[in-house]
């Protein structure tokens, strides 16, 4: 049982599941829908989801532009989701959470804050994060959640998510443009309570107990911004897991709190996005 304290024991720490050689066979054809985890621990498999993603280019009214990417669901129109990447930039990672939201009834359109190519190594992760330009940041993400409100297949609906440095970002899009349904994966949430003021949207965050810098610390001053800030609508959930429990290719993946994360974001979603 998951308290706002903690998740379980660390039993049920390792790798995702694997697909089987024909379950593999017939997802690569099309034929077949793979659990999230297994999809994105497997790089050929979420090649092959990132791929189903399309290219467009969103300009902001200050002039940036940014390519993100996009895809629709089977039946529209639908709700939006905005996903904003890690530190390491959009990569297939990224690209099939995005294909598995547009599989869960939402449009999805994953955002490249960098403009550059994915990094591999924390070294090149750094030096990507610390090239971002705050005020440019802000306005791209701007510019992105009017791309999927005025969609002609949107129902005017959009939630945003992201993970590490796109959890910050995730939390700085909501106090900077109205959505629906913010959701927080480990991100950075050291906000005073007047840069809550313009907060509307309803937060869910994921956090570890283990993770050394976005910590208890961090997140209950978050917590207590929040109620000075006169905001109750909020969700924190705690798990005994590392920072990045969610990702199935990194060593501090952690397969069952990464599904119950998965489950309550998506719940999270359907209800503030419906």
């Amino acid at each position: 049982m998951c308290t706002l304290d903690g998740c379980g024991s660390h039993d049920h720490l390792g790798p995702p599941p694997k697909a089987t050689d024909q379950e593999r066979r017939l997802f690569l054809k099309g034929l077949a829908v793979l659990p999230l985890a297994v999809v994105l621990a497997d790089p050929i498999l979420a090649h092959a989801a990132a791929e189903t993603l399309k290219k467009v280019t969103i300009t902001a009214p200050t002039g940036e532009t940014m390519v993100a990417e996009v895809i629709l669901p089977a039946t529209l129109p639908a709700p939006a989701v905005l996903l904003i990447h890690e530190w390491w930039g959009l990569n297939d990672q990224i690209r099939a959470t995005a294909a598995e939201y547009a599989n869960q009834g939402f449009i999805a359109l994953a955002v490249d804050l960098y403009g550059k190519p994915a990094a591999t190594t924390a070294d090149g992760a750094k030096s990507l994060m610390s090239s971002v330009d705050p005020v440019a940041a802000t306005s791209k993400l701007k510019a992105s959640v009017a791309y999927l409100k005025d969609h002609k297949d949107c129902t005017g609906k959009v939630g945003v998510v992201g993970w590490c440095f796109g959890g910050g970002w995730s939390l700085n899009t909501a106090l900077a443009t109205d959505i629906d349904a913010c959701v927080i994966y480990y991100g950075n949430v050291a906000k005073t309570p007047q840069q809550l003021a313009s907060l509307n949207a309803p937060v869910m965050g994921h956090f570890g107990t283990l993770d050394q810098n976005i910590n208890k610390a961090m997140v209950g001053g978050f917590e207590e911004s929040l109620k000075q800030a006169g905001k109750t609508d909020y969700q924190i959930f705690w798990y005994e897991a590392n920072h990045a429990f969610a990702n199935p290719t990194g060593g501090r993946y952690d397969a069952e709190d990464a599904k119950l994360a998965w489950e309550r974001t998506l719940g999270f979603f359907k209800e503030h996005l419906a």
